[in-house]
């Protein structure tokens, strides 16, 4: 074999063993969004087909609970202020599922090996979750603020409306409803929608 083989059958390797979870550089835009990273638009319109949940809601969803990064996990907890005691939450990659919703989700589509910092299985997973918060709630699709507090809360929660007595939670569904609409006229304007 020579050098140059060598050096091939190595890179090929290491590239193998390396995801890339970072966040696309441009949040605020769509397309560019889109453009950065076509793996991306190609998983959420698959998802879309599949229940019907816009590109436009699973793509403010996913900024809010992941600012785009596949492998987000929520903070660590300290006692004292300095000894680590675990995270906030099991909360883990591009949807922030929680351990025990991803395993119902696992469970209900038969996608047993789905990876949470896998985009194609996070947005499938946001839109099957979405997609049973319209059926069991009557939440439209379309109504990203209202799939937000569901997503957040719960759905058991979202019918008790807990949300109500967190200002902050109220505000932060307001704004994924906000980044819905300008990530839809974004994706109109540029014919990605």
């Amino acid at each position: 074999m020579n050098r140059f083989s060598k050096l091939a059958i190595v890179g090929l390797l290491a590239s193998c063993g390396v995801a890339n979870y970072s966040a696309p550089r441009n949040l605020d835009n769509a397309c560019a969004i889109a453009a950065e990273r076509p793996a991306y638009m190609r998983a959420m319109k698959k998802a879309e087909r599949r229940w019907g949940v816009p590109v436009h809601v699973q793509m403010a969803a996913i900024h809010q609970e992941s600012k785009f990064i596949g492998d987000a996990r929520t903070p660590h907890r300290y006692a004292l202020g300095v000894i680590p005691i675990g995270r906030q939450s099991s909360a883990y990659g591009y949807s922030q599922a929680l351990d025990g919703t991803w395993k119902e989700y696992r469970a209900a589509t038969g996608n047993r090996g789905a990876r949470r910092n896998d985009i194609e299985d996070a947005t499938d997973f946001m839109g099957w979750y979405m997609d049973g918060s319209s059926r069991r709630l009557g939440i439209s699709k379309w109504d990203a603020t209202s799939q937000y507090l569901a997503y957040h809360e719960g759905r058991t929660g979202f019918a008790r409306k807990s949300y109500l007595s967190k200002d902050w939670l109220v505000q932060v569904a307001g704004d994924v409803g906000e980044r819905a609409t300008m990530y839809r006229n974004q994706l109109v304007a540029c014919g990605k929608a």
